[in-house]
């Protein structure tokens, strides 16, 4: 990578690391695994950061690296390993409003993403966290846009389903649950 390579390669990620770091963080669930997979993409990517075609559009491709680093990730890591329980964690009541409930329900929402398959995961995070389109959630994973609207529809219904079974305090008070919009 020549100097003024690596300058372009700097200010891309000083200027888009914050967001990355987002959705490195709510694929995986952990702030320390997300960093952990965005430091993954990011040397990926700069040791092809001369042969990117269209420069204009690297985050199309270190998104796409995160995803796929976090599928390899995933594939390592759950290997043999579930997590089982019988018991559902204590709920708030419903009298108490503060920002614990606002905590909380955040933290249902990523317990329920988690439950989620990766790709479904993938895609909810990418429409209703990122505000991305289909098309550009389609490139970003490699799939169709009917397996994007697909996979949207399954995990959609699944995460209802999950909020059904918690009961009416545990719902998320968004737009999700009707359409598009934010999740958190």
């Amino acid at each position: 990578m020549n100097a003024d390579e690596e300058r372009e390669f700097r200010e891309f990620v000083a200027a888009r690391s914050k967001s990355l770091l987002h959705t490195a963080y709510l694929l995986t669930g952990d702030w320390e695994q997300g960093r952990d997979l965005l430091q993954t993409a990011l040397a990926s990517t700069a040791r092809r950061w001369s042969q990117l075609r269209d420069r204009q559009q690297p985050e199309t491709y270190v998104r796409r690296a995160i995803y796929h680093a976090q599928v390899d990730r995933f594939r390592l890591l759950s290997w043999g390993r579930e997590t089982v329980t019988d018991t559902l964690p204590d709920q708030p009541s419903a009298h108490a409003v503060d920002w614990a409930d606002t905590v909380v329900q955040r933290q249902d929402i990523m317990a329920a993403l988690r439950q989620l398959p990766k790709r479904q995961r993938a895609v909810i995070v990418l429409r209703y966290f990122e505000d991305r389109p289909d098309p550009e959630i389609a490139t970003i994973l490699g799939v169709t846009q009917g397996t994007v609207r697909s996979q949207t529809h399954k995990a959609l219904t699944s995460l209802r389903a999950a909020f059904a079974e918690a009961g009416p305090s545990a719902s998320p008070s968004t737009p999700a649950a009707s359409g598009r919009g934010a999740v958190a």
